[in-house]
């Protein structure tokens, strides 16, 4: 596939986190999560990759495996304004006018993830994209799965209506298990971030949220299979898991 030259990959990773702390560095069949996203993004062969870190270990990580990163501020709300300031520190002359924001906690990601992203992001005039996968009626119980909404064009294309912590919509309906990455026109990103946080963000605890209420337009693609998050130790034991096996298998 073609390589699009304004378009920039940038992983946020932050070492604090409320429900597994230092987990970008956690181990996963001998090395550390970070360095796998960091991996599986440049396999995806499609755009220069940066990781943005407010700490100096996950940036050594990067730069010792022949990548690179960017510091951060440590107090930043978000990974959107970890990957604003990094796009900025990168690329002050606004060479980059496409952001892919991946997420640090995906380690079994697929390369063809940010080729759907990118490829989502180019349909419409969204201001950003982002994908989900179907689910099933146990995962869309489980709180820490974000559903979404969508208003679906096509087989493959949509818009977001919502998102959601709860199991949503209700009734017959299918259900959306939303995939944490995104895909930012620039100028939308820099319109976001400049924004408060919203009643419905707030409520929800999904930042994403509050680009709807402010009249953006969230692109939506469809995979059939989503990457793993890590959120818990039990997430993270079960990738550690997945990765003995695949070295098993190759032996």
């Amino acid at each position: 596939m073609a390589k699009n030259d304004t378009r920039i990959i940038i992983i946020p990773a932050r070492l604090a986190a409320s429900r597994l702390p230092g987990k970008p560095l956690a181990e996963i069949g001998g090395k550390a999560m970070i360095q796998l996203v960091w991996e599986r993004a440049m396999a995806a062969d499609m755009a220069p990759v940066y990781v943005a870190t407010d700490d100096r270990a996950i940036a050594d990580v990067i730069t010792s495996a022949g990548g690179k990163a960017v510091m951060t501020r440590g107090d930043h709300p978000s990974g959107s304004d970890r990957v604003f300031e990094a796009i900025e520190t990168i690329d002050p002359n606004k060479h980059f006018s496409q952001i892919l924001n991946l997420q640090g906690d995906l380690p079994d990601l697929s390369p063809d993830i940010p080729h759907l992203l990118g490829k989502t992001l180019d349909r419409g005039n969204a201001d950003l994209a982002t994908l989900v996968t179907p689910a099933s009626k146990a995962e869309a119980a489980r709180p820490q799965v974000v559903k979404a909404v969508v208003s679906w064009q096509d087989a493959d294309y949509g818009t977001a209506l919502y998102f959601s912590r709860a199991a949503i919509p209700t009734g017959t309906s299918d259900l959306y298990h939303h995939i944490g990455v995104y895909g930012w026109q620039r100028g939308a990103l820099a319109r976001f971030v400049a924004l408060p946080p919203s009643r419905l963000e707030q409520a929800e605890k999904l930042e994403q949220l509050r680009a709807l209420e402010a009249g953006m337009t969230i692109g939506v693609g469809i995979t059939a299979n989503a990457p793993g998050g890590i959120d818990t130790a039990e997430d993270l034991e079960a990738a550690r898991h997945r990765a003995t096996l695949k070295a098993k298998l190759a032996c």
